[in-house]
């Protein structure tokens, strides 16, 4: 089993995200979760507190970091 790579989202009361790691600079926070919201969605865990998470391998997440640049 390889290791995971764990991407936290924080959202603010609207919904919106403010912040979410492993960002790529050219997306915005909320930009990033939507990419991945669509192309990993059945890696995401939603968390209490107005927060959740991806939970990546290394590979897909440079894959991921790779075609949103693309995607550009």
């Amino acid at each position: 089993m390889s290791d995971k790579v764990l991407i936290h989202a924080r959202f603010a009361p609207n919904g919106t995200v403010v912040e979410i790691s492993e960002r790529p600079s050219h997306l915005t926070p909320q930009d990033w979760f939507n990419f991945l919201s669509l192309h990993k969605s059945l890696d995401y865990q939603a968390l209490a507190g107005g927060r959740g998470i991806f939970r990546l391998t290394p590979e897909d997440l440079e894959q991921m970091k790779a075609e949103s640049a693309n995607a550009a």
